[in-house]
């Protein structure tokens, strides 16, 4: 800001995001060139904090990154022992046979884990290597050389005026620079979205697609446990009309965790994500292993959906997008973190061979090629039709030809369809209010379902008040005059923690559109789902959002 000097950091790469594929990468680098002067900046308050996945992990990934991981302590330690896939009616259901799912679908040889404890330990690893892991540090903007390239980041930045102006005890930040630098912000991340747009890297790529993804962390009677236990659902409540389903996954110590995914393209503006979520649990099939149990963390984030055909060019003059910066997660298998690791893997050999020949501050194009001829491209080219069919056809069509679809790559290696388009972005996606019907949901009952403003609590989110809001509107008069009588203003619905409200008088007039920036928990989906595409998520003051303990 004018009138601040910032100081500056010279190193070899900058890593923007501490979860799996960040990690990975500098892992990587360290293992190919210990002299390389490597720094991970973090914008949650530890590693691990902003970290919310489901997670049955591929270890493809960490196989092909540190092979005797299995031997270091590493906090991966429950397999798949049971894996179940049921069509959910009201009170029924259907349990689908594992016989006749593509082999790809089948979870023996994975493990159960918390992304979050797993990144925890892998940042351990990259420290005792010479890694420097700053946490707490937002990166809030790119720094780039005169001829356009990125040649780092600004991070640490603090005390700023609800108006952006410098505060009594502002802090300008540091200027970390690097021959290159890695984006790994996860969904949507702010920098991600800004270099997708400056250097046109979806130019030859499909619209990305998304799907909001609610979790909590549940501790249940031990009669209800079954250690290994993996479960999928599709069906009831959200139907066949709409894409998404669930997961519960038994983990250790009488824990489980339960999650609902959204697709984010549904039509009815009226539909309410966050209550689909808790009405699935009453499901008999869901409530018989929670009922006596106590719910003890929540979390929300957006999840990448669009699959192969919407990766963007993932290289920009002076570094990468890694991990679901660049939209790596396949879909049907509810699996990115493999490629996540396999990207960041990928990323450090494409610099560290660039650094070694002398060069800097240009295009990786090494990278780029691997991303999509290699493990990661091969994994995701044979799901690459099931995201669009579905979105043509309803889970169950889009589920029964998107099998077809694996099988036939299985066998035949080529695909009858081709690759299909996805068509609309998800903010397009949503209809007019008066074209749909209103959607009416059971109370929560505070025993399997919670309000939103409750479960946010057992996120520990917190933001400092005083601060500019994160969450930017481009024009102010939007949700009110546009959003609320064309889609009643779906904000209010699509926000998983409360932080959209449109507030009337007495009378039930004069509305007027509230942000509620303290409830964020960080998962992006208004700036995917808003149908004018008018709110903008920034980072806000490092350390702050979601403190995850073990999602």
């Amino acid at each position: 800001m004018s009138g601040f000097e910032r100081e500056s950091i010279r190193y070899d790469v900058v890593i923007v995001g501490a979860g799996p594929s960040g990690l990975s990468a500098a892992i990587r680098l360290k293992q190919l060139d210990e002299s390389l002067d490597v720094v991970v900046l973090e914008k949650g308050s530890e590693v691990g904090a902003h970290i919310m996945s489901g997670a049955v992990l591929d270890p493809c990934g960490l196989d092909a990154l540190i092979p005797g991981w299995k031997e270091t302590g590493a906090p991966i330690n429950i397999p798949v022992k049971e894996d179940n896939f049921y069509l959910l009616g009201p009170a029924g259901q259907i349990r689908l046979p594992n016989a006749i799912m593509p082999p790809l679908m089948n979870n023996h040889g994975n493990y159960i884990v918390s992304m979050g404890n797993v990144c925890r330990w892998m940042a351990e690893r990259a420290e005792e290597m010479g890694v420097e892991i700053f946490p707490g540090m937002a990166c809030s903007a790119l720094i780039h050389d005169d001829e356009g390239a990125v040649k780092g980041v600004v991070a640490g930045e603090f005390g700023k005026n609800p108006d952006g102006t410098p505060g009594p005890a502002y802090e300008p930040g540091m200027e970390l620079h690097g021959k290159y630098v890695f984006i790994s912000e996860g969904v949507r991340g702010s920098l991600a979205k800004e270099l997708i747009t400056k250097f046109s890297l979806d130019a030859d790529c499909d619209v990305p697609k998304f799907g909001l993804g609610m979790k909590e962390i549940w501790e249940v009677r031990p009669r209800n446990h079954n250690e290994g236990e993996v479960t999928h659902t599709m069906g009831w409540p959200l139907g066949f009309g709409n894409g998404g389903g669930s997961f519960m996954y038994h983990m250790d110590k009488n824990q489980v965790c339960v999650g609902y995914i959204v697709d984010l393209n549904y039509r009815n503006p009226h539909l309410f994500p966050y209550m689909e979520f808790q009405r699935w649990k009453h499901h008999p099939r869901i409530a018989r292993v929670l009922e006596g149990g106590e719910r003890v963390a929540y979390g929300a984030r957006a999840v990448t959906k669009g699959g192969f055909q919407s990766i963007p060019k993932a290289v920009f003059p002076g570094g990468v997008l890694l991990g679901c910066s660049a939209g790596l997660v396949n879909l049907p298998r509810i699996k990115g973190n493999h490629n996540a690791m396999l990207s960041g893997k990928a990323a450090a050999e494409a610099a560290c061979a660039a650094i070694r020949e002398g060069r800097e501050g240009d295009e990786l194009g090494a990278y780029n090629e691997e991303l999509r001829t290699g493990p990661i491209g091969k994994d995701l080219r044979i799901v690459r039709n099931v995201a669009p069919l579905n979105g043509r056809l309803g889970p169950l069509g889009g589920m029964s030809l998107g099998g077809m679809d694996m099988w036939f790559q299985t066998i035949f290696k080529f695909s009858p369809f081709g690759t299909l388009r996805h068509g609309k972005t998800d903010a397009q996606s949503t209809g007019k209010a008066g074209d749909y019907p209103e959607i009416a949901y059971p109370k929560p009952d505070g025993k399997l379902s919670f309000d939103r403003l409750t479960n946010v609590s057992f996120s520990a989110t917190n933001h400092a008040e005083g601060q500019p809001c994160h969450l930017q509107l481009r024009d102010a008069s939007i949700p009110v005059a546009v959003n609320l009588p064309q889609f009643a203003e779906p904000a209010q619905r699509y926000c998983p923690a409360g932080v959209y409200e449109v507030l009337r008088d007495d009378n039930g007039s004069n509305p007027t559109f509230r942000i509620n920036g303290q409830n964020c928990v960080h998962c992006k989906t208004c700036d995917i789902k808003d149908p004018s595409q008018n709110i903008t998520w920034v980072t806000p003051q490092g350390g702050e959002g979601p403190n995850y303990p073990n999602m």
